[in-house]
């Protein structure tokens, strides 16, 4: 089978292309490379010994996108391309609108003209605001603290009406808690543009020496420490819930004994956490890294950031109900990943 990942070349982006690629499949990447560069479709075509089809595109570009629905039949959309800082967004916000929303609903307007509408769609728990209750599941109250998260509520409004407007879609809505580490040969990894919005990165520079400490935003959160809990979950588990998800909506792209044809999903809009079910503070995941990689990490707290949350950590049994996923890495193995990944790269 062949599938379209718009914003393929980010961080999740390379390892689901990698996994679809590793099990027999073929894959079109577009990306704008606004959080990426080439070097991770280098990267990507060293590890598996081949060429990869790219286009360096912008999902808003209609004609572009129509260019590339012609040249290549696609059994499936992965779409991952977004700007995803929240508090870059609390800075820029229509430039967040502009390129969340409106290119997506350029990329489903193409979809629907190619008759192409089995969808994998990157959202994220940012859409439950404040938690309510922890852990946080699919039924938790929907809410935006910040304009990232406007857009990806906004963009699963979009997703559920088209689906229950139109006949013969199937969306699968995958809520990302906190994707860290790399592929266990640490030739692909997060390797983000320019100042990383997300923690890992920021560890991992320091204890290369690029940067002299963490800043931790928050240290008196009522949590177990003071500092932020997230859930962190191993981008190659992450990544393999999106092979899972194609299986459910009833395209067979892995072999899983427990998934039966009976459970494959109808058409429709169906949302799932992907997470570990567990919290982990900042300087809980500090610590271990510490502990994992023999590296001393200095940091400084600093003020809380507009937008964060004290803590956020997901119920994950509906993922493990539908579709058979369950994350099997614990945050040791995201260290010394995110680690091997950094003195490789």
């Amino acid at each position: 089978m062949n599938f379209l990942i718009p914003g393929g070349a980010g961080y999740i982006g390379i390892h689901i292309a990698f996994l679809l690629l590793d099990s027999g499949h073929d894959v079109v990447i577009i990306d704008n490379f606004s959080n990426s560069s080439s070097e991770s479709i280098d990267d990507l075509e060293n590890l598996m010994g081949r060429k990869i089809t790219f286009y360096q595109s912008d999902i808003s570009n209609k004609t572009e996108l129509n260019r590339i629905f012609t040249k290549h039949s696609f059994d499936a959309v992965i779409h991952l391309a977004a700007l995803k800082s929240v508090s870059e967004s609390i800075l820029k916000p229509n430039e967040y609108f502009k390129n969340n929303c409106n290119g997506t609903s350029c990329l489903l307007s193409v979809m629907r003209s190619f008759g192409v509408k089995n969808l994998i769609y990157s959202s994220s728990a940012t859409v439950y605001g404040i938690p309510r209750y922890l852990p946080i599941d699919e039924k938790h109250p929907l809410s935006s603290n910040n304009p990232y998260a406007e857009t990806k509520l906004k963009i699963e409004e979009e997703l559920r009406s088209i689906s229950e407007a139109e006949d013969g879609w199937k969306i699968v809505c995958l809520r990302y808690f906190n994707p860290v580490g790399a592929h266990e040969s640490g030739l692909i990894g997060e390797n983000p543009r320019g100042i990383p919005n997300n923690l890992m990165p920021h560890i991992v520079n320091v204890a290369n020496g690029e940067l002299p400490h963490i800043n931790i935003y928050g240290n008196d959160y009522d949590t177990i420490d003071g500092t932020g809990v997230r859930d962190y979950v191993h981008i190659m588990d992450l990544s393999e819930s999106h092979l899972l998800a194609l299986n459910y909506i009833g395209l067979k792209v892995i072999n899983h004994e427990d998934i039966e044809l009976s459970s494959i999903a109808k058409e429709g809009f169906h949302i799932f956490n992907i997470g570990t079910g567990k919290g982990c503070s900042v300087l809980e995941l500090i610590s271990t890294f510490e502990e994992v990689n023999n590296a001393k990490i200095p940091y400084k707290f600093a003020s809380r950031r507009p937008g964060d949350v004290a803590s956020c950590y997901a119920d994950v049994h509906r993922s493990a109900q539908a579709f058979k996923w369950i994350a099997t890495k614990g945050v040791e193995e995201m260290c010394s990943s995110a680690w091997n990944f950094k003195i490789r790269s």
